[in-house]
C-alpha cells in the first residue's frame, strides 16, 4: 500500500497516524463543499475522527503538505438494496452501532476530497483505489460509495435519476465523477433520494448562498444538485440532497 502510493507521488497515511493533520482535513473539507452543505443533518461526522480514524486516508505530497482526504465508515451489510443504508447520517450509525464487532463486512466510502490546486492529477481516482485497499486490509468484501455526481449542480432541473443514466457518444458516463467510479470496477445500485437535508431560516441561505429569496418558491442555488425550496411563511430554506450509490468489487 504504501510502496504504490510512492509511486503514485504521494505519501499515504490514516488519520490515526497524523492526527496532526486534523486542522488541515476540516480546511480541505470546509473548502471542497457549498457553503450551504457544511449545515446539513449529519451529526455524527466527528465519529470519523475517534473510533474511526484509522478508515480515514489521508494523501500528502512531498513536503508533507495535504492534498487529499478520503472518509470512510465500516458497516455491516447484507448485500440487498433494501438494507442500503439511505443517508450519511444512517451510515454513521450503523458504523458506530458495530464497532468492535465481527459484524462490519462492507466498507462505505463518505467524501473524497482533494486540494484544488492539485486537481487533474487523477489523485480522486487515487482515493477510491486505496479506500479499496483499505476494504481488503480490514476484511471487507466490497466498498460501496453513495456517489455525489460533480456536474450534476450544472443541470439542477433534470431529474436525478435521469441524469445518473446520461452517457456520452464513446458509452462513457456523462457525469465526470461517476465515470471516474466506473472506470475503477464500479457498478451502480440504486439512488438514495435524501442522503442529507439541509434546513434553515431564509436569512441563513441568503447568508450561504449570497443571494436574495425575496419570495417564497425553487430556487436554482449554486452547487445544489436540484432546487432550493424557500417559504417565507415559515421562514425556511430546505434542500434535500440525493445521491447515487455504486458498489466497487474488492480482490
Amino acid at each position: 500500500m504504501r510502496g504504490d502510493a510512492a509511486a503514485a507521488g504521494y505519501a499515504l497515511f490514516t488519520f490515526e497516524e497524523r492526527r496532526d493533520l486534523r486542522a488541515a482535513v476540516a480546511d480541505l473539507n470546509r473548502r471542497s463543499w457549498p457553503a450551504f452543505l457544511l449545515h446539513s443533518d449529519v451529526r455524527s461526522w466527528e465519529l470519523l475522527f475517534g473510533p474511526f480514524a484509522v478508515y480515514q486516508l489521508l494523501l500528502c505530497d512531498a513536503s508533507d503538505t495535504l492534498i487529499a482526504v478520503g472518509h470512510t465508515a465500516p458497516i455491516a451489510w447484507d448485500g440487498t438494496l433494501t438494507d442500503l443504508p439511505m443517508t450519511i447520517e444512517e451510515i454513521l450509525v450503523r458504523a458506530e452501532r458495530t464497532h468492535g464487532r465481527r459484524g462490519p463486512n462492507t466498507l462505505s466510502a463518505l467524501a473524497a476530497m482533494v486540494e484544488p490546486a492539485q486537481q487533474g492529477r487523477n489523485l480522486s481516482g487515487a482515493v477510491i483505489r486505496e479506500m479499496k485497499v483499505l476494504a481488503a486490509r480490514h476484511g471487507c468484501r466490497s466498498l460501496v460509495a453513495p456517489v455525489r455526481p460533480t456536474w450534476k449542480s450544472r443541470y439542477p432541473l433534470v431529474p436525478f435519476e435521469r441524469y445518473v443514466e446520461w452517457r456520452r457518444d464513446d458509452g462513457m458516463r456523462f457525469d465526470p465523477w461517476l465515470r471516474v467510479h466506473e472506470r475503477l470496477g464500479a457498478t451502480p445500485l440504486c439512488v438514495a433520494p435524501e442522503t442529507l437535508v439541509v434546513e434553515g431560516r431564509v436569512s441563513e441561505w441568503e447568508e450561504w448562498t449570497g443571494m436574495a429569496f425575496l419570495e417564497s418558491g425553487e430556487y436554482v442555488v449554486p452547487g445544489a444538485l436540484q432546487p432550493v425550496a424557500i417559504d417565507h411563511e415559515r421562514d425556511a430554506g430546505r434542500y434535500v440532497e440525493p445521491n447515487y450509490w455504486m458498489k466497487h468489487p474488492i480482490g
